[in-house]
């Protein structure tokens, strides 16, 4: 028998590599089966030779005397519960339903289907309508107002070259968090686990956090400031002061420049505004809602982003990170996004004003 055994080995391999649970058995080992079954061979031989089961021998053996052939017969198995009518109308469901959550369409589904469905089976017909869950971007909500004001104002500035828009010292606040532990689900693997105090998820009653103002220019980083407390129009013309004209100084050298802030109540205060005048300092006038055309919200986002992968878990860590990664802004990464100012324009302009993808 070692003869028999050696001549079995490749499908031995062949039956290691392509069978899983549940998976048919490949047509070349079916046959084989039979032939050694007409050889004389027992069935839990063959079984044991080709590690197999003997009830999948078996069962193919029976088979092949029962029908002649070791085809697989069609139709075996049991149905699916949706059919491809029903997966068409849940694909138009979702279409026109794109907030609803895997819950709220089982309970449509269960309802307009009449058929017991659970969200797993949901799921999983949703993923077999070729369609993926997605994080939904994050916009300013314009009403008809904001729209006109953005059209016309990127309207009237979309042919602005970018050497000019690289003459705009931009400016903007953003808030930073300490974020405490995994962001996101905390699970554990083994019941052991859930009393170890390595494995407890910490909560907080609020996450600690700073909110920052900085200015940029396509020539560089400008000042970065840490607010304390409140802000209001006296404390913002104390950071104009204290780092707008040092930072146009730096950045430009004596050369002209317009100035870039957004239309926060401190900002736009008469106070303010007498303050820019006296100084004269030329504002850039700026549409509501329009975080969307500033370039500096670009350089937030690359900051926050490896802010978080350093993970501080202080406000002492938390500003020490943000202040190091500020200065190392590259100056490319910041004639990049400048240089990109116009084409966010246009787009604009071709959406009517409503937000930029």
């Amino acid at each position: 028998m070692i003869g028999y055994e050696k001549s079995f080995s490749e499908w031995q391999c062949l039956s290691e590599a392509k069978m899983g649970r549940g998976s048919p058995i490949p047509k070349m080992l079916r046959r084989k089966i039979v032939e050694q079954y007409q050889k004389g061979i027992t069935q839990q031989k063959i079984a044991k030779t080709l590690q197999l089961s003997s009830s999948t021998v078996h069962n193919i053996i029976r088979r092949f005397r029962e029908s002649g052939t070791i085809s697989v017969r069609k139709g075996q198995g049991r149905k699916p519960i949706l059919d491809a009518r029903d997966l068409r109308a849940l694909k138009r469901h979702c279409a026109t339903n794109r907030n609803a959550t895997v819950k709220e369409i089982t309970e449509w589904a269960q309802e307009y289907l009449q058929k017991p469905l659970s969200v797993n089976t949901i799921h999983r017909a949703i993923r077999r309508c070729q369609l993926k869950l997605y994080s939904a971007k994050k916009k300013p909500f314009l009403s008809k107002i904001h729209k006109l004001r953005r059209f016309h104002w990127t309207r009237d500035h979309v042919k602005w070259s970018v050497a000019k828009w690289k003459t705009v010292l931009w400016s903007d606040e953003s808030r930073f968090k300490v974020l405490f532990g995994n962001v996101g689900h905390h699970v554990i693997w083994t019941k052991e686990d859930k009393d170890n105090p390595s494995c407890y998820q910490r909560s907080v009653q609020k996450h600690a956090s700073l909110m920052v103002w900085g200015c940029m220019s396509a020539c560089g980083m400008g000042s970065l400031h840490v607010w304390k407390g409140t802000i209001n129009a006296e404390k913002y013309i104390q950071v104009l002061e204290q780092h707008v004209l040092p930072s146009r100084r730096h950045l430009f050298q004596g050369r002209p420049c317009i100035f870039q802030q957004d239309n926060a109540r401190p900002h736009s205060a008469s106070i303010t505004t007498s303050w820019l005048r006296r100084r004269r300092i030329r504002v850039l006038k700026w549409p509501v809602c329009s975080p969307d055309l500033s370039p500096i919200e670009n350089i937030w986002r690359i900051i926050k982003r490896k802010v978080q992968q350093r993970r501080p878990k202080t406000i002492e860590q938390l500003e020490a990170c943000i202040r190091h990664e500020w200065e190392s802004i590259p100056i490319a990464k910041l004639e990049k996004v400048v240089s990109s100012v116009p084409r966010r324009l246009l787009s604009v302009v071709r959406r009517r004003g409503d937000a930029t993808q």
